[in-house]
């Protein structure tokens, strides 16, 4: 079959916080490094996101070999340790899933707070904490972070294409905060694949990603608007849900590196079944 080449790799910090473009990354048992390993709760406990506060799209994220740097429009920064966070744990909420989470410190809530002008605080997972992936379509030694279910997020650079011709104002591939990015393939090839190999790593690709209201949310702005939601409402929908790329498990650790030599390994009917 094919090689196609990994051309962009994403991570996501703080979940629902802007992302960090890197050429290169470490591959855990949780996804790539660091990626949503931190995330923000209500109190009670829920995590927030986008979705409920699309400010938080605003906050950036950056990380040096031992630190988590925080930022956000007309604030300070603050500066995190990457480790060495306070003892309290607190019980904190992704969807159905309830996660022993470390708190970090009462200082970076008092930040978070004034920032998005709501009580909160940040969570940590520790690596003693095991969070798995759902059994419908994932073995129970696969793990995941604070994402929304998956370690990883594929799209390719085509799909991103077909859909800005479809469109009056394109749209960035940020709004839909992949991880990985494919190019050379057709747009829409990843609905088939069922498994891949990146560089020495491989995937399986399970399940089609369903779309929220955060693609709507212009990550520059924050402004919510009604595309490219409405257009692929009208292009991308099946059973009642939109979908825009594929959730994918890995095999093994490793590196993956921006220029990777993607093979395809095994194809089956497109996810979702839409021509």
């Amino acid at each position: 079959m094919n090689a196609f080449i990994l051309s962009d790799i994403f991570i996501y910090p703080v979940k629902s916080l802007a992302g960090i473009r890197v050429s290169q990354w470490g591959v855990v048992e949780t996804g790539l490094k660091y990626d949503r390993q931190w995330m923000l709760i209500d109190e009670n406990g829920q995590f927030l996101s986008q979705r409920r506060l699309p400010k938080m799209a605003l906050i950036q994220t950056r990380l040096t070999d031992s630190e988590l740097i925080l930022s956000a429009p007309n604030f300070s920064n603050f500066t995190l340790p990457l480790e060495s966070y306070s003892s309290e744990i607190i019980q904190s909420t992704v969807w159905k899933d309830c996660c022993a989470a470390q708190h970090v410190s009462n200082e970076v809530d008092a930040w978070f707070s004034e920032v998005l002008e709501i009580s909160c605080r940040l969570v940590y997972l520790p690596l003693e904490t095991k969070r798995g992936v759902d059994l419908n379509y994932a073995n129970e030694v696969d793990r995941v972070a604070f994402a929304d279910g998956f370690p990883f997020l594929i799209v390719s650079e085509n799909s991103l294409n077909s859909l800005n011709s479809n469109l009056e104002t394109p749209v960035e591939m940020a709004r839909f905060r992949p991880n990985l990015v494919i190019s050379g393939c057709d747009a829409y090839a990843e609905d088939s694949w069922r498994e891949i190999q990146i560089g020495n790593i491989d995937f399986r690709l399970p399940k089609p990603c369903s779309r929220c209201s955060v693609p709507a949310i212009n990550p520059e702005t924050a402004e919510v608007g009604k595309e490219p939601l409405t257009t692929l409402n009208r292009l991308r929908k099946w059973q009642n849900k939109i979908y825009f790329g594929q959730n994918a498990l890995h095999n093994q650790c490793g590196e993956l590196k921006m220029g990777d030599v993607v093979e395809v390994k095994i194809i089956g009917d497109k996810q979702p079944p839409i021509i």
